[in-house]
């Protein structure tokens, strides 16, 4: 029996089931009133609602792992959340079914000053991390755009990345061990507290990024790295967003790698100024896009180094006048610019964010791309991304366009950008997922093949179907 036919034998939830998840949680934290489950329906992927039948808010392991037991035992879909912060569908209960907030679970439980570690719950803030290691010297580097609302757990499920993360890579790499709860209701730890670790398979590696379809994660051990002192960041206009885009793999090829390298086309920053009302940078008619550049380390002398060898290069691909941030208020003006992007295009009109990456050399050829199929289909896109790691995020923009369109033309379009990226030799998510809004297109990257294995290991792990059902496959 194929995994998708067990879609049909979902139970719905009767008074029984509710009487059972109140026995384990207590009741007044089972929730069943219209706000909650509209609240619980939605994450922040465009304007998609899918309630789930009942919100369920455990606190412990064996809490979770009491209602996961039942769940598998009663064909109850049960979609794991944490913040509702992600872009692509992760978090939507498809199948109604249980809601599992792990909102409880927000407590840092041990930082580990001299291996260089922390334990910590799924429910804890990303920034409210990443400050309390750094009272101790100690930095956490993977920082989602929403690190200051985004939970832990969910980085952990869609292995998400952030600007740091092309110095200093994405979230997986700074797993070492999970404590997970499997569709059968067991708890299992996927690794060892160590750096090294060649013993079996590595389960730990197969859980990050699995969107919460294999396990739900209750605790994680994450690695550590001592804090960088300073940091120098500079914002550079281009009056070519290509050019912009062929600067960033010029860089990396005079032997600098910067601590962060976002790009910005003109209308990302010209809505986000308007957006969170600052129009202190000013953004003249001929600049058509922004690098937002930052190095970093304990050495001001090499980073000054570093910058002037910047310089040098962007100049060569028509820079022009360069903003330095000289004080930590600049620097946080200027970051919030670059965080904010999303909430800006959100507010201008209801949009379909794609999440590509290619070989960063490969950028320049991406964006042309992206703009030629919307003018072929008639669509305004907004990019701005990670450049430093090829990582793109094309915001298609709906304004005017027909619901007809928008709806039935409009998936042509990024079935043509989604092949545009892989032929180009990238993929179709970096730090988003797949979650439900991309799995039409898995058959792009992946073979008949491949996709099969991928299918057979969730089968292995929820033979039941339960765990957050309806994503990454079709």
């Amino acid at each position: 029996m194929g995994i998708l036919v067990f879609f049909m034998n979902y139970q719905k939830i009767s008074p029984l089931d509710v009487t059972f998840f109140s026995s384990v949680v207590g009741n007044d934290l089972v929730l069943s009133d219209e706000e909650a489950l509209l609240k619980f329906g939605h994450d922040e992927t465009e304007d998609l609602v899918f309630s789930p039948e009942i919100v369920v808010k455990p606190k412990s392991t064996l809490e979770v792992a009491s209602i996961v037991k039942y769940c598998n035992e009663h064909y109850i879909p049960i979609t794991v959340q944490g913040a509702r912060t992600g872009l692509s569908g992760g978090a939507l209960p498809l199948f109604g079914g249980v809601a599992l907030s792990m909102e409880r679970f927000n407590h840092i439980l041990e930082i580990d000053t001299k291996n260089g570690q922390v334990t910590v719950e799924p429910g804890v803030i990303t920034q409210v991390l990443q400050e309390a290691v750094a009272e101790q010297g100690l930095f956490y580097p993977p920082d989602p755009a929403s690190k200051g609302s985004c939970f832990i757990g969910g980085n952990l499920a869609e292995n998400s990345g952030g600007p740091k993360a092309v110095k200093y890579g994405v979230t997986n790499e700074y797993v070492l061990n999970l404590e997970v709860v499997l569709a059968s209701g067991d708890i299992c730890w996927t690794g060892a507290n160590v750096l090294k670790n060649a013993t079996g398979y590595n389960l730990t590696q197969l859980i990050v990024g699995s969107e919460g379809t294999l396990a739900i994660i209750t605790k994680a051990v994450l690695k550590l790295i001592p804090h960088p002192s300073r940091t120098m960041l500079m914002l550079v206009p281009f009056p070519s967003a290509e050019k912009a885009c062929e600067a960033v793999s010029a860089i990396f090829r005079e032997g600098i790698t910067p601590s962060g390298m976002e790009f910005m086309e003109r209308d990302a920053l010209v809505w986000t100024a308007n957006f969170i009302k600052d129009q202190s940078i000013s953004i003249p008619d001929d600049v058509q896009a922004h690098l937002l550049i930052e190095v970093d380390g304990n050495d001001e002398a090499i980073l000054m180094n570093d910058c002037e060898k910047i310089m040098a290069v962007v100049e060569k691909y028509g820079a022009l006048e360069v903003l330095f941030a000289d004080d930590q208020a600049k620097k946080d003006q200027l970051w919030n610019l670059r965080r904010k992007v999303g909430e800006a295009v959100k507010s201008q009109s209801v949009y379909k964010e794609e999440d590509t990456v290619v070989p960063r050399y490969r950028l320049p050829e991406l964006l042309a791309g992206v703009k030629a199929i919307g003018r072929k289909y008639g669509f305004q896109s907004v990019c701005y991304g990670h450049a430093g790691d090829g990582n793109l995020h094309i915001n298609i923009i709906k304004g005017a366009l027909s619901d007809e369109m928008w709806n039935n033309e409009l998936p042509f379009a990024i079935r043509e950008i989604f092949e545009l990226t892989v032929g180009l030799g990238g993929t179709i998510s970096g730090e988003h997922g797949i979650g439900y809004v991309q799995k039409s297109y898995m058959n792009i990257p992946f073979s008949a093949v491949e996709l099969s294995l991928m299918k057979g290991i969730k089968q292995l792990f929820d033979p039941n179907g339960i765990l957050n059902p309806g994503k990454i496959f079709v």
